[in-house]
């Protein structure tokens, strides 16, 4: 009787766990998001980023979250992306932060400012250091949420048609410069211009340009810069670690499973690895080539580099007078990055500067 008893009670129990079960494992929901990119598809790596996390969130989803992804310019022009998600014409965009100070300076610091942050301490202050929740409190004033989504490593000073010798040669030069630093060389006579990548070319051979910046070799040989100015520039004192992030309307974001939200954040994360290493181990050989095909590459001299920090450093002391949200998060980098170098001088620094000039010795 009591064994009887027992099985009965049992059948009971396990027909109640096989009627629980669904409700505990709900199946994925069903989402379809378009995704607008900045950037042309003949960029492998910038516009390819975002085909890259696109592909981890299905993959991660059994294809149940599809994120569809266009190019600049197939929904809205490349530095009309924010906007784009920011009023839900897309759920989401894949670009550089800085393409928007025009709005409020304070984006720059999502992507780069000059002389700030490698791209080793961009990822250290943003995911350890506080910076992903400051920035975050900032953009939530334009309606979006953002999350690190790729970083060029430091950027080449650019292509000009002429050799820069001095500070003096900044004067009346037209330059594609994007984000903050266009003001700093307007400091120094400049007339920044912020064009997109796939618009440069053009103005560079027609002569609207006598100079511009875009990244670094891999991509600046796609795009064709050394055909129209042959002088190439080093460093690109302005992008030390060049941020991309991805950047989600807020209610979309917000209306997110907790799982696809985590889903979302790990292939972003993914992501920002993958662009790194594609142009870490890409721009050697095309510098080799650009180089063996005329290009002349030049290192900014001293003076240039003293004037430019200089200018630097007055920008900065006229933003964060005039805007609180800049300066509060101006002074966080800033502490941060400071802190930073006392590592880097010690370790990082001296282990490279010993290895380059093992190399040049041979």
């Amino acid at each position: 009787m009591q064994r009887r008893q027992f099985l009965k009670a049992a059948g009971v129990g396990l027909t109640a766990t096989a009627v629980a079960s669904p409700a505990i494992a709900q199946p994925m929901p069903e989402t379809k998001w378009r995704l607008t990119s900045s950037f042309p598809k003949s960029l492998d790596t910038l516009y390819g980023a975002a085909e890259v996390f696109a592909k981890a969130v299905a993959e991660a989803t059994d294809n149940k979250f599809k994120i569809q992804v266009f190019a600049g310019g197939e929904i809205v022009p490349g530095l009309q992306a924010l906007d784009a998600a920011q009023n839900g014409t897309v759920e989401m965009c894949h670009t550089a932060s800085y393409y928007y100070f025009g709005k409020d300076p304070t984006f720059a610091f999502g992507t780069a400012v000059p002389f700030g942050l490698n791209s080793r301490m961009q990822n250290a202050w943003q995911f350890f250091g506080g910076g992903i929740d400051l920035m975050n409190e900032f953009y939530k004033n334009y309606n979006v949420h953002g999350i690190p989504c790729g970083n060029t490593g430091c950027q080449m000073g650019g292509w000009f048609r002429k050799e820069i010798k001095s500070p003096a040669d900044f004067n009346g030069l037209k330059m594609r410069i994007g984000g903050f630093a266009g003001t700093v060389l307007k400091k120094l006579g400049a007339v920044p211009q912020q064009i997109a990548g796939g618009d440069i070319y053009p103005a560079l051979e027609k002569g609207t340009l006598d100079a511009c910046e875009w990244v670094g070799p891999y991509d600046d040989e796609k795009l064709g810069f050394h055909k129209v100015a042959k002088y190439y520039y080093y460093p690109g004192w302005w992008e030390g670690g060049a941020m991309l992030h991805n950047f989600i309307n807020i209610d979309k974001w917000n209306a997110l499973t907790p799982a696809y939200k985590s889903i979302v954040r790990t292939a972003s994360e993914m992501t920002n690895t993958w662009m790194q290493s594609k142009y870490d181990a890409g721009n050697p050989a095309a510098l080799k080539r650009l180089v063996g095909g005329g290009a002349q590459l030049r290192p900014f001299t001293a003076d240039t580099m003293d004037a430019c920090h200089k200018a630097s450093l007055e920008l900065y002391q006229e933003t964060t007078a005039t805007n609180a949200a800049f300066k509060k998060v101006y002074d966080h980098m800033v502490a941060f990055r400071n802190d930073q170098y006392l590592w880097w001088q010690v370790a990082e620094y001296t282990f490279d500067t010993y290895q380059i000039r093992v190399r040049a010795r041979g």
